[in-house]
């Protein structure tokens, strides 16, 4: 069973779309369990202290060293541990599916300027971004890094090939998708994925997903070239 281990100020916004549809499923049938965990809890004055003001100046205020330690210390395990951070590597999917494959993992929700760095360097934790902007705090951020995680852990998904043609996999963007009805405003489904040959079909697919990625995402396109380069030199 993979544990999710959050500590934050605020638990109330778990499990949130987590306890919903295929994770809510999952964590029915034991496939996966989230503890939650308020670092408010841990404070040790009657006013349940968790944050003040940096030395040095500035402005906001920095969560307490010794509040969250506390807090780690009863409760933490051999899980890898993580502090949502802009400061961190930016999570992607290949990180995605690494932490699939762990037991579970532990992540810090920050607020207000962040936390105390020494909390941080004490305990070696490592620091993870999902991307080049500012939040509020690290709970949404948590949640889409489970919500990415999770549908990749056995039994989470009823079909087991369902992520094996998303975006991202080889470092191409996925293909277009359609559905019923076959004609929709004037506009056609393409005739390729009605004719039932397989093959073409998914030579179809491979074209748009290969199109759509030079198109949109060059920095992907690029990866890509450079993984099928590296294929045919080890041939």
């Amino acid at each position: 069973m993979f544990s999710a281990n959050i500590f934050t100020l605020y638990p109330e916004v778990f499990p949130g779309v987590l306890g919903q549809g295929i994770y809510e499923r999952a964590s029915k049938s034991n496939i996966w369990k989230l503890n939650v965990k308020n670092i408010r809890d841990y404070a040790s004055d009657k006013h349940s202290k968790v944050d003040d003001k940096p030395f040095g100046g500035g402005n906001g205020m920095v969560m307490k060293a010794d509040v969250i330690d506390k807090c780690l210390d009863e409760n933490l395990n051999n899980y890898k541990t993580f502090y949502l951070s802009p400061r961190g590597k930016v999570f992607n999917q290949d990180l995605a599916n690494q932490i699939s494959n762990f037991d579970g993992i532990n992540l810090l929700c920050g607020h207000f300027e962040g936390v105390d760095q020494r909390v941080l360097d004490h305990r070696k934790i490592e620091e993870i971004s999902i991307g080049d902007f500012i939040l509020s705090g690290g709970e949404s951020a948590a949640i889409i890094i489970l919500d990415a995680v999770l549908r990749l852990i056995p039994g989470v998904l009823g079909n087991a090939n369902s992520v094996k043609d998303e975006s991202f996999t080889d470092n191409l963007l996925e293909y277009p998708q359609y559905t019923h009805p076959r004609v929709w405003n004037n506009l056609e489904v393409p005739s390729v994925l009605l004719s039932g040959n397989h093959a073409e079909i998914k030579d179809w697919r491979l074209n748009q997903s290969q199109s759509i990625t030079r198109n949109l995402r060059p920095d992907l396109w690029s990866k890509y070239i450079k993984s099928k380069e590296k294929k045919k030199l080890n041939e």
